[in-house]
């Protein structure tokens, strides 16, 4: 195979779970499934379907003959009859009610739900994951102060801890969105050709209510509870929009994370893993490249946009359908969940060996503080009899001093000079005090530990055992 393309989404990037979700195996199984689903409700309702019928379908659905499938497709130009005649072959006596009174829309449409439902459910497992690694980073480094940064120029501070909860807050917000479109999932159900159950009145003789029970029984077997109230021929395409737009809000918080950490990289304060052998760049032997955290901003932008292909497909349907909605979602849906799925997996594998270089951060806190502090240390000289007029002059003239020196290249003397003033009346000592950077974190540390405590770990708690489950990353 090293003579065609391979999407790198398989060879480099997803897990071999996700892939197997969207896999040839996972889909015609579904669509057999579906099949027996469909024709033991028909029979519980009352048609002439048998027991021997029905058993002969379930022996076979996961015996999938796909040179068999291939060879009617190349013949029928038309893949569900491919494999509707493909599945009579090894079942001969059920093959006169196989997809009796259905159209494709019913294993294509149910089919693509089940498999993103199940693809949202993995997804969901490595979400809580990252927010578990992460909320045990904040905790760590709750009061460990750092710079903070508005238009990326050196702001009051923060401390690291509290800025993971920034992180932790974005995916959690995606993981209520995750979980609401789950506990809200709809199959398309059994619906006909152009939604209204017109073949399935015939079958069942003009009888509603029978013809409502069919949905209700397939869905159920199925192991959901709701399907669309109204369909066109298939499900409104819109439905694609709400479910993939859950994946573009997490590659929207993971490129987020990836662009500050390559920043806080950049400032030597806290850098992803890197490995003993790891090489940095081709040429030059010393680089430590941000290169996951860059994986992970190439493979969320490729997830943000390619959302837009969902958008303009539910808008450009025609009435009860149109066809040019197929060979976009082929694509589109498996690939969003596939970069999705390999974003997370980058998430959990950079939050598990982040390296916080506390020196630099204090080195660099220590550049700015002094002049974050002069208000602090003008009140305290002013109490200790200074006037306090005589001192803001002396301040603003140090000041400017310092910052000059500190663009030069040179260290930041603005304490030093202050603490030789004898006018400011205040000792090292008092100085050292004064400055201490966690007093420059306002509620840093205490919104850290409620936030975890109070919104973070309750979640955690509630799916303990997602948290706790195995994944392939």
């Amino acid at each position: 195979m090293r003579d065609t393309y391979q999407n790198p989404l398989i060879t480099r990037y997803a897990s071999k779970e996700m892939a197997q979700i969207f896999s040839d195996d996972e889909k015609f199984k579904t669509w057999r499934r579906l099949w027996v689903a469909l024709a033991k409700s028909e029979k519980e309702l009352g048609l002439n379907i048998t027991d021997e019928q029905i058993k002969e379908m379930e022996e076979n659905i996961d015996n999938i003959n796909y040179e068999d499938a291939e060879k009617f497709e190349r013949e029928f130009r038309h893949d569900v009859m491919a494999h509707i005649h493909a599945y009579g072959l090894l079942c001969p006596k059920a093959k006169p009610i196989i997809h009796l009174g259905a159209t494709s829309a019913f294993v294509d449409d149910n089919t693509d739900i089940i498999l993103m439902d199940r693809a949202l459910e993995l997804i969901e497992k490595k979400l809580l994951k990252v927010i578990k690694i992460l909320s045990e980073f904040a905790l760590t480094y709750k009061d460990l102060p750092t710079l903070g940064y508005t238009h990326f120029q050196p702001a009051q501070l923060t401390t690291v801890g509290k800025r993971a909860c920034l992180w932790i807050q974005d995916l959690i917000l995606d993981l209520q969105d995750l979980r609401y479109r789950r506990e809200n999932i709809m199959l398309r159900g059994v619906k006909g050709t152009t939604g209204t159950q017109a073949s399935f009145m015939e079958l069942f003789g003009g009888d509603e209510e029978k013809v409502k029970e069919l949905d209700r029984l397939v869905i159920e077997k199925m192991g959901y509870k709701k399907s669309f109230p109204v369909t066109g021929q298939t499900y409104t395409r819109k439905y694609d929009f709400m479910l993939l737009s859950v994946l573009s809000g997490i590659a929207q918080s993971a490129h987020k994370f990836s662009n500050d950490l390559r920043l806080l990289q950049h400032l030597r304060e806290i850098e992803e893993p890197f490995e003993e052998k790891q090489i940095g760049s081709s040429a030059m032997a010393y680089k430590r490249n941000p290169m996951r955290s860059e994986r992970m901003a190439a493979l969320s932008r490729y997830v943000i946009v390619t959302l837009l292909n969902a958008s303009i497909t539910s808008s450009a349907q025609w009435f009860e359908r149109t066809l040019d909605d197929s060979a976009n979602r082929r694509i589109v849906i498996p690939e969003m969940f596939l970069a999705t799925d390999a974003i997370l997996n980058l998430y959990i594998n950079i939050a598990s060996g982040l390296k916080v270089n506390k020196k630099v951060i204090e080195k660099n806190v220590m550049k700015e503080l002094p002049f974050m502090a002069t208000e602090k240390i003008l009140m305290e000289a002013v109490l200790k009899g200074g006037d306090r007029q005589e001192l803001h002059e002396a301040i603003r003239v140090y000041s400017l001093k310092a910052a000059e020196e500190v663009k030069n290249g040179e260290e930041n003397r603005l304490l030093d000079y202050i603490q030789n003033d004898q006018r400011f009346k205040l000792s090292q000592e008092e100085i050292k005090e004064l400055v201490d950077p966690i007093k420059f974190t306002g509620r840093a540390v205490s919104q850290t530990e409620e936030y975890i405590k109070e919104i973070v770990n309750p979640i955690l708690a509630d799916f303990k055992e997602d948290v706790e489950a195995k994944v392939e990353v």
